[in-house]
């Protein structure tokens, strides 16, 4: 049993030598990124990809830039769970949560922005079936 034990630990040790020898590399800023109004550095590498570089309190973090043209894709359908449909002067509206469907109904000239923007999207796509 001794033995047993004696052989676990031994290649416990083991791995955890091989586990801290990979050790990631430290992101840093490059030396000719461009620093932002916000405190972000900007930076094109060889391979002419674009990245952005903020400094965290756990360290520099690097996030690919994508450009305003994803941005504004992300920003036209924010809430892309949630349908609407029209019935009368009342819209209602579904959306999926963690324990089924959301299910309510709100007054045209009383929606809030959530709303409005879900029913402006439905009626675009309407339109641009018709």
């Amino acid at each position: 049993m001794k033995l047993l034990i004696v052989f676990f630990i031994s290649l416990m040790t083991i791995f955890a030598g091989d586990q801290a020898a990979k050790k990631p590399e430290a992101v840093t800023v490059p030396a000719g990124a461009a620093k932002g109004e916000d405190g972000s550095y900007r930076f094109t590498d060889a391979q002419g990809k674009k990245w952005i570089y903020r400094k965290t309190p756990f360290g520099v973090a690097r996030i690919e830039d994508k450009g305003a043209q994803a941005e504004a894709d992300s920003k036209q359908d924010r809430y892309p769970g949630v349908k609407a449909t029209e019935h009368g002067d009342v819209i209602r509206f579904e959306r999926p949560g963690p324990f089924g469907v959301y299910r309510w109904e709100q007054k045209k000239t009383e929606l809030n922005e959530m709303e409005q923007a879900v029913w402006d999207r439905e009626n675009a796509r309407a339109a641009k079936q018709d």
